[in-house]
């Protein structure tokens, strides 16, 4: 039974289909990034820190060789998206359990909705992408044409772990928690976050 999701939405150019890291992507859509290399199919559990300095250097020149550059949120955005999510957590009846907003992918766990985690995903995008415009710090505003929105700033996919037990959701909540401080940057403690409290023994889900 799934009784939650992980949700890792990487911003624009965090990870590219043929990251040396690997990816979720069976081809380079992008003839941009293409001479860089084919999709790197597998996914593998490496980091920045794993890779050679041949494999950062080709990341990089992949990265600058983007259409535009790569989403890196200040605080002030970070806080713009929080306040997008909110609002479409209200709106939605979301129990996030965890959210974590660092300047190149967003962690969130949430809990098993009626909406699938993929649109989930797509609503809290939207909503937080609305919220940077109204804003008027969407972080790729200067790009955008004449009375259109900026182009994109989250990567087309976004990784989906199915939590299945209550360890589960533990873990992953403590990994999100703790994720700003593996990046040096203090914990975040978003007010309209709902409090994991266990499982309900009463509470049934469909597989």
């Amino acid at each position: 039974m799934v009784y939650g999701y992980h949700i890792v939405l990487p911003h624009y150019g965090f990870w590219l289909p043929n990251d040396p890291r690997g990816s979720w992507s069976e081809f380079v859509g992008c003839w941009e990034i293409a001479r860089f290399g084919e999709s790197t199919r597998h996914l593998e559990q490496r980091t920045l820190a794993m890779l050679t300095p041949e494999e950062l250097a080709l990341r990089e020149a992949a990265r600058q060789a983007l259409l535009y550059p790569p989403v890196s949120l200040t605080g002030k955005q970070a806080l713009s998206v929080a306040n997008g999510f909110k609002e479409q957590s209200s709106k939605s009846d979301y129990a996030i359990w965890a959210c974590s907003i660092l300047p190149e992918h967003t962690h969130l766990v949430i809990a098993r909705h009626r909406y699938k985690a993929e649109q989930i995903a797509n609503l809290l995008k939207g909503a937080a992408t609305a919220r940077l415009i109204d804003d008027g710090i969407h972080p790729l505003r200067q790009y955008a044409k004449p009375d259109k929105r900026p182009p994109g700033m989250w990567a087309r996919h976004q990784w989906i772990s199915y939590l299945d037990s209550d360890q589960a959701i533990e873990n992953a909540i403590n990994y999100v928690i703790e994720n700003p401080i593996k990046e040096g940057k203090p914990m975040q403690n978003w007010k309209w976050i709902t409090p994991y409290a266990g499982l309900d023994p009463g509470w049934t889900t469909l597989n």
